[in-house]
């Protein structure tokens, strides 16, 4: 039987993978602690033997009809991105991935009601949510597999949280699978227009876009050191009004996972909540609580639907 054992609320902006240099420039002649972050998350966590696969949840791939997760054997080549190629451009990635998992998570789809297709297709394409995460927390690591699942932009809460159901159980299907899982997406996220972006590239949250979708972020992060999935989740329509990036779909595909308002799991940070051009940015990581991901020392519940 496999088994969650360790997930994250992860930052993938794309400053983290710019030269150092930059990095400094843009920052007022400081690092970037989301750099730094990510580098003592990798020592504490990446490094370790105790986990095989890791599953992103990719709020930048964003399908339509139905969730995908990629199921090839090898994913391998050079990524630039479409969105900035002049930071991000001809990154190089090579991870195996574990189709044996992407097809037992779609076989749970009529299970939860929803709709998930396992895709090995080579020329799938690859978004940097998954891959600046994975150039610090994966590279150099060979022997560690990675699987993407994107959001649906037609879906709902219900609908990713149906998927995270689905997603628990496909992992608890695969003999002796040991997962950690990423949702790979920013809090708050509005953009400063064009004219004015430049002015506020400091990492510094004063920058944040609003001093109210700052507020909603911290609110959240502190939830989350207190293990409270459940406000989180009750008071999604409020955080909606500050446009949490893919309306933070990746999260609540995690927490469909791990229990939903069950989960009692506490969040420990790594660097500081961070500006990016206006958007709210952290590093949360949650370990399996000794006494299972809802406290009951049992796998969190799932509650079948019917199609529809």
């Amino acid at each position: 039987m496999g088994e969650i054992v360790g997930a994250g609320l992860l930052a993938h902006v794309p400053t983290i993978v710019l030269p150092r240099e930059t990095r400094l420039e843009l920052n007022e002649g400081k690092e970037i602690t989301l750099v730094t972050g990510l580098e003592q998350l990798r020592e504490d966590v990446f490094e370790r033997d105790d986990y095989d696969t890791v599953v992103v949840l990719d709020s930048h791939w964003a399908t339509t009809v139905e969730f995908v997760v990629t199921a090839q054997g090898r994913r391998a080549g050079l990524f630039t991105s479409e969105e900035l190629p002049r930071g991000m451009c001809r990154m190089p990635y090579d991870f195996p991935g574990d189709p044996e998992l992407a097809r037992n998570i779609a076989s749970f789809a009529d299970r939860h009601g929803t709709w998930i297709t396992a895709i090995d297709d080579e020329y799938l394409p690859v978004y940097y949510a998954t891959i600046n995460l994975w150039k610090f927390l994966g590279e150099g690591l060979p022997d560690k597999r990675w699987v993407t699942i994107g959001v649906c932009q037609t879906g709902d809460m219900e609908d990713h949280l149906r998927l995270g159901r689905a997603l628990a159980d496909g992992i608890a299907a695969t003999p002796g699978r040991r997962v950690l899982l990423i949702a790979s997406g920013a809090l708050s996220h509005t953009f400063w227009p064009l004219r004015e972006l430049r002015d506020h590239e400091s990492s510094d949250p004063a920058h944040i876009f609003t001093p109210e979708a700052r507020e909603a972020d911290s609110e959240r992060i502190a939830w989350f050191k207190e293990g409270r999935h459940d406000k989180v989740l009750d008071t999604m329509d409020e955080f909606w009004k500050y446009r949490p990036e893919a309306r933070f779909f990746h999260y609540l595909m995690m927490a469909g996972a791990l229990g939903e308002q069950a989960c009692v799991a506490r969040a420990r940070q790594y660097g500081e909540y961070e500006n990016s051009i206006g958007t709210g940015q952290v590093h949360l990581w949650f370990d399996r609580p000794a006494d299972g991901w809802t406290g009951t020392g049992l796998p969190a519940p799932r509650t079948p639907h019917s199609r529809i």
